[in-house]
């Protein structure tokens, strides 16, 4: 133990301190005098053209022809993959990598997550892929059937947030696709009601979602709001609204709200809520908010956060690009988060398809620069197989990263289409 004792020099040191306390004090700005300062104004966007930070090779276009034909791959892929019971994904091929995931619940949530985005990818790939009408109609078949049972695992693992907000989505194609069948509309409106509730019953006390709640373990779950997991769902509410139907307004303001108080000044954003004290912790910087951004950009865009500007968009989009190496470099790695800036392989294929949807929103004519190389990404790391994949999930990580990669290729194809 250290005892102190009080010198000469330590009471000079204590009155030199009161002196400058006292002075300073008569210098501090009132919150009145604060708050009547001007708001910074937030100035973002990409170089000219002519100082593009993108490789002029990278920018090559890529024939539609050689883009169908990845898609086709991986059209057949997710068709010889499903089960028979008309799902996608198992809880096998375990090889020692298991994550947290108390049975049977969790395994219910990542199938249901992984079903529902592999059927709109085939909706999404129909047209172009008539075959893949049966295999549709088997998966929605499933998820009518399994969707109003899924419930969280227990009291710490809510993964079933994730299902809900992807079945919220496959139900949205799924609507467009029996336009001429008013029976299946009407079960899947009924269904899209239901997600409402469930998504209503799991918000996180603060707003918005997360998918572990290790802190009390209560009915409404206790869990700090996870950035990407709020940005998941409003971007599902935002496809069951643009046809129709409107989300709890409350409950998809406060997921906003939730993901503007992570957002920091570059748009890049926390991981979640409970590392507001840690800004730079490796994790919540640029680099490790690469695959988020994407998804939490476009999500406050689609409901009314005018700071998500074309400049921002264009920023992240060039990110995606330029910075991909630090995305890729935890592709497939086993554990999450053991890569550079704490980036998890899970979100390769995620950011891609989230920035797909960010691209959607650019002038066409300003779409190629990032069009062409993003495509050249996907094309680049597709299995031979003819699958996409980027963490070891059990057996349901080649279903859902085909599924990302085809929704992604899929508006990446139709912006070389439109430029060619």
């Amino acid at each position: 133990m250290h005892i102190w004792k009080w010198s000469s020099i330590g009471t000079s040191v204590l009155i030199l301190l009161m002196i400058m306390t006292s002075a300073s004090a008569d210098e501090v700005t009132t919150p009145v005098e604060e708050s009547a300062k001007p708001k910074k104004e937030r100035t973002f966007g990409v170089e000219s053209p002519a100082e593009d930070r993108i490789d002029d090779e990278m920018q090559v276009p890529v024939p539609a022809a050689k883009i169908d034909a990845s898609c086709k791959r991986g059209v057949d892929f997710l068709i010889g993959y499903q089960n028979k019971d008309g799902s996608w994904g198992n809880p096998t091929r375990t090889k020692g990598l298991n994550i947290y995931a108390p049975i049977p619940g969790a395994h219910h949530a990542f199938k249901m997550g992984t079903t529902a985005l592999a059927i709109s990818a085939l909706i999404e790939m129909e047209p172009r892929f008539p075959e893949c009408k049966d295999a549709i109609d088997l998966g929605e078949s499933w998820l009518v059937e399994k969707l109003p049972y899924l419930r969280r695992a227990d009291q710490t693992a809510i993964y079933n947030v994730w299902g809900h907000a992807y079945a919220l989505q496959a139900l949205a194609r799924m609507h467009d696709r029996n336009a001429d069948n008013p029976a299946m509309q009407e079960q899947i409106a009924e269904q899209i009601a239901q997600q409402f509730d469930m998504l209503t019953r799991y918000e996180s006390v603060d707003g918005g979602w997360g998918y572990y709640d290790f802190r009390y373990g209560t009915k409404r779950p206790s869990s700090s709001s996870i950035s990407f997991v709020a940005a998941t769902v409003l971007v599902a509410f935002h496809d069951v609204a643009q046809r129709g139907f409107e989300p709890p307004k409350k409950v998809q303001e406060r997921a906003v709200a939730a993901i503007l108080r992570q957002q920091k000044n570059d748009f890049s954003y926390l991981y979640g809520e409970y590392l507001k004290n840690s800004p730079v912790h490796p994790v919540n910087r640029p680099g490790g908010s690469l695959g988020r951004s994407q998804a939490c950009n476009i999500a406050l865009l689609y409901w009314g956060q005018t700071d998500i500007t074309q400049d921002v968009l264009k920023e992240w989009l060039e990110r995606l690009v330029v910075r991909n190496g630090w995305l890729d470099i935890g592709r497939k790695r086993p554990i999450p988060h053991e890569a550079w800036f704490s980036v998890a392989g899970y979100f390769y294929y995620y950011g891609h398809y989230y920035g797909a949807l960010c691209l959607e929103e650019l002038p066409v004519a300003e779409r190629a620069q990032f069009a062409h190389p993003l495509a050249r990404l996907m094309l680049e790391r597709q299995e031979k197989d003819g699958s996409w994949w980027d963490y070891p999930l059990y057996d349901y990580h080649q279903p859902y990263g085909t599924a990302f990669a085809l929704m992604s290729l899929k508006r990446y194809r139709t912006e070389n289409a439109a430029i060619e």
